[in-house]
């Protein structure tokens, strides 16, 4: 089977609510992903909930990035797919849990193809 991307699907834990909270400053974060990854970001739509908490989908190239927090939680779930070289999934992976910075994470690497 030949491998066409390389897709991580992942739960942060115990991660500040003040990182994930507010659109902004997810969005930052994202925005530094994105460039330390070196991918082609094409799109990109934010949802802010009240009283917290936010939904990002960013259209890349070649897929996309998704994340959906819960500041009540401490939780982030996140979704990274390239079709591109699989190295920037991985690290736009160890970029979001520097940037996040959660007590603990579980994720899935998945070969697409």
């Amino acid at each position: 089977m030949k491998v066409l991307g390389k897709h991580i699907i992942a739960e942060l834990y115990g991660v500040s609510g003040d990182l994930i909270s507010r659109e902004e400053k997810v969005k930052e974060i994202v925005d530094k992903v994105i460039e330390d990854a070196k991918i082609e970001a094409v799109g990109s739509i934010y949802k802010q909930f009240e009283p917290h908490g936010v939904t990002c989908v960013v259209l890349i190239s070649e897929s996309h990035i998704s994340l959906h927090t819960w500041p009540e939680y401490g939780l982030v779930n996140l979704d990274v797919f390239t079709c591109g070289d699989p190295h920037q999934a991985e690290v736009a992976f160890q970029s979001f849990l520097k940037y996040f910075a959660p007590e603990s994470y579980r994720h899935y690497v998945l070969d697409r193809g």
